[in-house]
């Protein structure tokens, strides 16, 4: 039977540059993520369970019968997609407890979140790009899950990065660094190109710590300078 990458070790960091190789143009980072409280043994992976917020004020958009976090699947990590500019919470801890309640992973919110708290008592683990003292109602409302969304992004802002799209049951993986996005249909080549890109670092390390240079022992072994 295959690895997966959520038996795997690799980092955040190992996995986009596996993706870049594949011609993955933004490496699969979700710009401007960070970690608001971890998980207990380190990093988070799983396939997303897809969740499209909009305002409160998008009358035309779908509406969603029920709550979200009752719909999520078992195993999955919660990819909470919030409209760009949205200043209230769209996750907290009473999501955090139903999410822990039906065996979620952790959550990924394209937005802001609050009850940090509660998360971190709760040991599970929250990355988003902020937070915030107030609640969804009445400024948001979840639309649609297990659809693709994008994650919009000012190009000019992340350097020419085009924006990222997140389909159900993409891997996500996230750790200290940051959140990347893994296409399932790339999951095995990801491995395979991420294993040698640790084999090559680590021959680059021992030639760096025993006085080559960096200049160097990246000619030697990465083929550049």
């Amino acid at each position: 039977m295959s690895l997966t990458l959520s038996e795997s070790d690799f980092s955040t960091c190992e996995i986009s540059d596996a993706l870049l190789k594949l011609g993955v143009p933004q490496g699969g980072h979700i710009p401007d993520i960070h970690r608001i409280s971890p998980h207990p043994r380190g990093g988070l992976c799983g396939p997303a369970y897809t969740v499209r917020l909009v305002l409160a004020s998008e009358r035309d958009a779908p509406k969603l019968q029920g709550h979200f976090v009752d719909l999520a699947p078992e195993g999955a990590v919660a990819f909470v997609c919030a409209p760009p500019g949205a200043q209230n919470a769209v996750w907290g801890g009473l999501m955090t407890a139903g999410a822990q309640a039906r065996g979620v992973l952790g959550a990924v919110v394209s937005g802001r979140v609050r009850d940090t708290a509660e998360h971190l008592e709760a040991g599970f683990p929250v990355y988003a790009r902020g937070t915030s003292t107030v609640g969804q109602s009445p400024f948001t409302r979840a639309a649609e899950v297990q659809v693709p969304v994008t994650v919009n992004v000012d190009a000019q802002q992340h350097g020419g990065m085009p924006a990222v799209t997140v389909n159900p049951g993409d891997i996500l993986l996230a750790d200290e660094d940051g959140v990347v996005c893994v296409p399932k249909s790339l999951e095995q080549e990801v491995l395979r190109i991420a294993a040698q890109g640790r084999e090559v670092d680590a021959r680059c390390l021992r030639d760096i710590q025993s006085g080559v240079g960096v200049a160097e022992s990246f000619r030697r072994h990465r083929g550049k300078s």
